[in-house]
């Protein structure tokens, strides 16, 4: 069954950047719909941006559109989180997830995942 291990997190100042990258073994990632979702002390596991298996509509949590990008690679069997304009509600564990699913379109419910990484800490603070 498929793997998943992240990397990239830390501490960034408020208006920072930070890559996270989730690298997938023992399944071609071409042929899986993935996710990130985050959760912060106290809250619900939040899905942040998903995209389809084969292009198609991406999607993003309303509270970081326009600041975070979603992207893959299915050559390396790796997908990324890019994080721009980082702010201090932004701190959480973020986790990567995936299910193996060809069709059109994605959701930002953890219930729709099958495989999940360990998760990452990312803080933003000054």
């Amino acid at each position: 069954q498929p793997q998943l291990v992240e990397s990239g997190g830390g501490l960034v100042q408020p208006g920072g950047s930070l890559r996270l990258s989730c690298a997938v073994s023992n399944y071609p990632l071409e042929y899986t719909t993935i996710a990130w979702f985050r959760q912060a002390p106290g809250k619900d596991r939040e899905g942040v941006s998903c995209i389809p298996a084969h292009g198609g509509d991406i999607n993003y949590g309303n509270s970081v559109k326009g600041r975070f990008t979603i992207s893959r690679e299915n050559i390396e069997n790796t997908f990324y989180l890019q994080m721009d304009s980082l702010a201090p509600e932004d701190t959480a564990v973020y986790y990567c997830a995936l299910v193996i699913r060809l069709g059109p379109g994605c959701l930002l419910s953890r219930r729709d995942y099958d495989y999940w990484g360990q998760g990452t800490q990312v803080t933003v603070s000054s």
